[in-house]
């Protein structure tokens, strides 16, 4: 992975960190956010977006290497929970089986008990999560995803906020991505089915209260900031649809536990959009790190 003064200077201070980087290295990406309404014309394009998003044209040389630090291992074996991702940007098949079955070794570094929680993300080279998907499942704790990579597995439009169709959609997730347990964080709500949800109520909470947070405040929020946006009104429709699904079924025998946190309503003139997938898996880790697994 790539790192240099910058990043340095950004961490947290007394924040402890290992990184395979022989040398400094700057990578910037280019990211472009925009809010709702914006409307793009020239030629024969007449777009507008819908709601506040981002486009991403990703420059990161060292991610699609993705080295290994051999630090890592030794590490796990005191970690609570260990959290995957990063091998959407390899591009090489070679490369990333090599990865594949480091990142193996290591989990298996970890505790009894530890939680592992790998983090989905659009990959480069379509097909290639598959192939993560078979080498990685049965270490995985923790299968998780946004609303983008659910409709890209199920191959169709999803309607967030029809219970019924989003429960469709779960039933024809779990026959391709067969995790323990499955978390979907998305604009209207966050859930977590399989045999570990209820234990990680929490950090669909954190999740969602820190990525949040970033969209109403920006890159510098504070604790008092986090907290104020906790106790903002939750979304009609989220709440709807959580209620719903949280009693579609028995817990336990053939249907899987099922926990579903509706988001929060957010209106804001001028929201974050960059960042919103990391930051709520950023505030996941954290509130089970915080308190603990249920």
């Amino acid at each position: 992975m790539s790192i240099d003064d910058h990043v340095r200077r950004l961490l947290p201070e007394g924040c402890a960190y290992m990184c395979s980087a022989e040398q400094d290295t700057t990578d910037p990406h280019l990211i472009v956010q925009f809010a709702e309404g914006v409307r793009v014309q020239a030629g024969d394009i007449d777009l507008r977006s819908p709601h506040p998003n981002r486009i991403i044209y990703a420059n990161d040389p060292p991610n699609r290497e993705l080295v290994i630090s051999d630090e890592l291992g030794p590490a796990l074996r005191r970690a609570s929970v260990f959290m995957v991702a990063g091998f959407n940007v390899i591009q090489d098949e070679e490369v990333l089986e090599d990865r594949l079955a480091r990142i193996r070794t290591d989990i298996a570094e970890l505790p009894a008990g530890a939680l592992v929680f790998y983090e989905d993300s659009g990959f480069h080279v379509p097909g290639l999560n598959l192939r993560v998907r078979d080498r990685l499942v049965d270490v995985i704790d923790v299968f998780s995803m946004n609303e983008d990579e659910l409709q890209a597995y199920v191959e169709r439009p999803v309607d967030l906020l029809d219970a019924d169709d989003v429960l469709r959609a779960l039933d024809e997730l779990a026959a391709i991505v067969p995790a323990s347990t499955t978390v979907v964080h998305t604009k209207y709500w966050s859930l977590a089915r399989g045999v570990r949800a209820d234990e990680v109520r929490a950090g669909l909470v954190g999740g969602i209260t820190m990525a949040s947070t970033r969209y109403v405040v920006g890159d510098g929020f504070t604790a008092d900031d986090y907290a104020r946006v906790a106790t903002l009104p939750v979304h009609p429709g989220g709440a709807r649809v959580a209620e719903t699904l949280e009693s579609a079924g028995p817990r336990g025998g053939a249907v899987p536990a099922l926990v579903c946190v509706p988001a929060l309503v957010l209106d804001v003139d001028l929201p974050t959009t960059v960042g919103l997938g990391d930051t709520f898996v950023g505030g996941f880790i954290a509130a089970l790190a915080r308190g603990g697994l249920a």
